[in-house]
């Protein structure tokens, strides 16, 4: 007995320990490495510098214009890690990355209150591999942030409602409550939309509606108010335009429109679901059907877990904009689900359970053959892969080494997946599916970073190491996304209606305006413009504008310099040439 004791002991410390090391990875290593990809990340980290700097913590401001896009809550945790550690993509990136990590822990703490430990363990580490999680958590946008509270307000909700004690099931209500407030803080109405549609279904399913009571009673819509009112008030005292933008255009609108051309087919997180969260997903189709044979054996926390899954997923498929960070808190759901998956295979003698798991482990080694097949010839044959999937320009074509090294990885994860159907072993199963996300940020790591180059404007901002203090940057209907963090100063945009800084706040704002901010100048008078300037301007173009920058710059005696294949500029130390014609 003894022994057996130890021996249930170490694996645990085990498993804790194999669990903090895949979350590291996943979550941590390596967090500032990638530049920062437009235009969401590079947006999103200007706004918070720029809060940080402008102490304004109420009315977010992206070059210096009212950004009204989001809540400030999200950006002034960002601000909050430039203030302790400075500005630099870690900083930028480290608040989704704690947000991400929170939700780990809140996730493997409900998994040891209704499982046990080793599921909690095992969902820890599903989660963290599951590709959409290890992205959001490694990205500067709201996303993470937004389902670490909304998955926390739906636990607690949970927990309230499983809770026999009168007085702990209200505190845990009014947590519940305040958790959903926050989340409205942080992205909008679906912030509380979410929790309230997923307890409702549940208690519903339960055959339990008299507890809708409690979930809406008087005292947490008070907590709500409390929470929201004050924000949603000063920002309206100080625009107020943005109760209509907020309500209307950015939630009403969003959602039943085409207005964001955000538009996809139904099935879009179908795809979503069996791509990002690969190779977990290779086992929902069977596992969930399995559920679904045995649901009058389910636990309430297991349908819990189904209802969540299937009230996000029909909700965003029913609107008009999807992307897929919308259903991020679906990988917490299904990842638990695959975990008592892996746990009831581990704990019981019934054979079935891992007979699913084996299946699975084929189909991970035919999509890893089968994409490291099509890359192996993009090495070795690019001219006949083309032609034969009329692939004209493949962007992935000058990554060589980075493409090699998948090849071998996608390889050595078939190889494991088949060699642990052999065996019929369920932890070396559990390695298969583990290894394929762990290699991708590690042993792999070189192919985001060239990924990642290609979308940002770092390298784009090393180029101008020649701009004194006094030189404006103007951008001729352009915006790169980040330059602007990049270069920590506001730049001057050319634009017919703001559509270069990808935001609806912005546009809307300037249509609603009789007059320009100074950081948007109009086209059209270019000439005036810069015949004002008292200082030398960068002026940047895209090659749609190449001829209008070449003019400027044969009357000022310049050159033009190509910054890199999307970019082109010329330093005017005397900006008066003539120019606005060519807009014309």
């Amino acid at each position: 007995m003894l022994s057996s004791d130890i021996t249930d002991k170490t694996r645990t410390w085990l498993g804790l320990l194999a669990a903090v090391l895949i979350v590291f990875f996943m979550l941590f290593n390596r967090l500032g490495d990638l530049a920062l990809l437009s235009p969401d990340e590079g947006r999103n980290a200007e706004v918070a510098r720029e809060m940080l700097v402008s102490g304004n913590w109420l009315v977010p401001v992206y070059n210096g214009l009212d950004y009204l896009d989001k809540p400030a809550f999200y950006f002034r945790t960002v601000a909050l890690t430039y203030a302790v550690l400075g500005v630099s993509e870690t900083s930028a990136r480290l608040s989704s990355a704690l947000a991400g990590c929170g939700l780990l822990l809140v996730l493997y703490a409900f998994c040891r209150r209704e499982y046990s430990a080793r599921t909690a363990l095992l969902a820890v580490m599903i989660v963290a591999t599951m590709p959409l999680f290890m992205v959001f958590s490694r990205y500067v946008i709201f996303d993470m942030t937004l389902a670490f509270f909304v998955c926390s307000s739906i636990f607690a909700a949970y927990v309230a409602e499983t809770t026999p004690d009168e007085a702990q099931r209200k505190r845990r209500h009014y947590l519940a409550a305040a958790l959903g407030s926050v989340a409205t803080l942080v992205k909008g109405p679906v912030g509380f939309i979410i929790p309230l549609l997923v307890i409702t279904l549940w208690r519903l399913v339960e055959r339990q509606p008299g507890a809708l009571r409690r979930i809406f009673s008087p005292l947490h819509i008070a907590i709500f108010l409390l929470i929201v009112a004050p924000w949603f008030a000063g920002v309206s005292y100080h625009h107020p335009d943005f109760p209509y933008y907020g309500i209307v255009k950015e939630s009403l609108s969003r959602f039943g429109t085409s207005e964001f051309q955000r538009t996809q087919p139904f099935y879009f997180y179908a795809v979503i679901i069996a791509s990002c969260f690969f190779p977990w997903s290779a086992l929902l189709p069977e596992g969930l059907a399995r559920l679904w044979q045995c649901r009058a054996q389910l636990r309430s926390a297991d349908r819990l877990l189904m209802v969540w899954t299937l009230a996000v997923v029909l909700f965003f498929s029913i609107s008009q904009s999807k992307l897929p960070g919308y259903i991020l808190s679906t990988t917490v759901t299904l990842g638990i689900l695959i975990a008592r998956v892996f746990a009831l295979a581990m704990e019981s003698a019934d054979n079935r359970i891992a007979h699913m798991i084996m299946r699975a482990l084929a189909g991970i080694a035919f999509v890893c053959a089968a994409i490291g097949a099509f890359f192996w010839f993009e090495l070795k044959q690019p001219e006949k892969l083309h032609a034969l999937l009329q692939i004209k320009d493949a962007y992935w074509t000058p990554w060589p080494a980075a493409l090699n090294s998948l090849v071998v990885t996608l390889a050595a994860v078939g190889a494991l997946a088949l060699y642990a159907r052999l065996r019929r072993s369920l932890t070396l199963a559990f390695a298969a599916f583990l290894a394929l996300p762990l290699a991708l940020v590690t042993v792999n790591f070189d192919l985001m970073q060239i990924y990642g180059a290609g979308r940002s404007s770092r390298e784009l901002a090393r180029q101008f190491n020649e701009l004194t203090p006094e030189t404006e940057v103007a951008c001729i209907r352009c915006f790169p996304g980040g330059l602007a963090f990049y270069l920590q100063r506001e730049l001057t945009v050319f634009s017919d209606v703001g559509d270069e800084f990808t935001s609806n706040y912005i546009i809307f704002a300037l249509k609603n305006s009789a007059e320009r901010p100074h950081q948007v100048a109009d086209p059209a008078r270019i000439d005036s413009w810069l015949a004002s300037r008292k200082h030398p301007v960068y002026l940047i173009a895209e090659k749609a504008m190449l001829p209008l920058l070449e003019n400027a710059a044969a009357h000022a005696n310049t050159p033009v310099r190509q910054l890199n294949e999307q970019y082109w500029a010329t330093l005017l130390t005397a900006p008066s040439a003539p120019v606005a014609q060519e807009l014309r």
